[in-house]
């Protein structure tokens, strides 16, 4: 049986007679104790007050004498002691504690014991029940998990190329972002050539305040100027030129 954690003990213990005639012995603190050792053995052991190991070795003074740590003359005597004033008896040389089950009120503890245990065991039915209809329930809701796998796969799939498509047509619909503004000096660079620019812009480093307006300005009148000027061969006509034909004529005159 199941050891009991606790044993009932009255308030009065130390004025019951036998207790009283006990402490005016000899070593009444060391039989006392014993006693106590004795009663928590019982409810450890849950045995109807019937002291064997396993159910079949009698303890004898010896062993108790070793399970409670007290010299084997001190045993015996508190052993003696209790079987005089009726606190134990020695059926066929087993340590017995008379009408232990009816002091401790075991039979009330073993019936609760067994009523829990019923509990226990009629809600473990009822949940189990309870969880074998949430399941019944489920496998008739459900449809077809392979199906239902593929639909779901099928429609990542959908979903995947959509996602596709529509960012290809924003990309197709996305302009391009136009180019930064150029700087004025790009801009003359590009209308006049940069040698031409650079050295306006060297001859305006000479002289304090000046900005690229001013350099712009150079460059639009040396340009127009460049375009109207005459020099002396200004006044000579265009004359059309056959280099082939200069070439042979000089051959020839050098071999002739």
């Amino acid at each position: 049986m199941a050891e009991v954690k606790w044993i009932k003990i009255v308030t009065d213990i130390f004025d019951d007679e036998k207790i009283l005639l006990i402490e005016s012995m000899p070593e009444h603190d060391a039989i006392i104790v014993i006693w106590f050792k004795l009663l928590c053995m019982a409810g450890k052991t849950n045995n109807s007050g019937v002291f064997t190991l396993n159910d079949k070795i009698a303890y004898t003074d010896e062993m108790l004498a070793t399970i409670f740590r007290r010299p084997k003359t001190t045993v015996q005597l508190a052993l003696k002691t209790f079987e005089q004033f009726g606190m134990i008896e020695i059926v066929d040389g087993v340590i017995t504690i008379p009408n232990w089950g009816k002091h401790q009120s075991l039979d009330a503890y073993e019936r609760k014991k067994e009523r829990d245990r019923e509990n226990k065991r009629r809600k473990r039915a009822e949940q189990k029940a309870l969880a074998q209809k949430s399941d019944d329930v489920v496998a008739r809701q459900s449809p077809d998990t392979s199906t239902d796998g593929a639909k779901s796969r099928s429609l990542e799939k959908e979903g995947e190329e959509d996602k596709k498509e529509i960012r290809g047509r924003v990309e197709e619909n996305t302009e391009l972002p136009p180019p930064p503004p150029q700087t004025d000096y790009e801009c003359l660079c590009q209308k006049y050539g940069k040698s031409f620019v650079d050295e306006r812009v060297t001859r305006a480093k000479k002289y304090s305040g000046t900005t690229m307006a001013t350099v712009a300005k150079w460059c639009e009148e040396d340009a127009a100027a460049g375009r109207t000027k005459k020099t002396k061969f200004s006044n000579f006509p265009n004359r059309d030129y056959d280099v082939s034909d200069l070439e042979r004529k000089l051959l020839m005159s050098r071999q002739g």
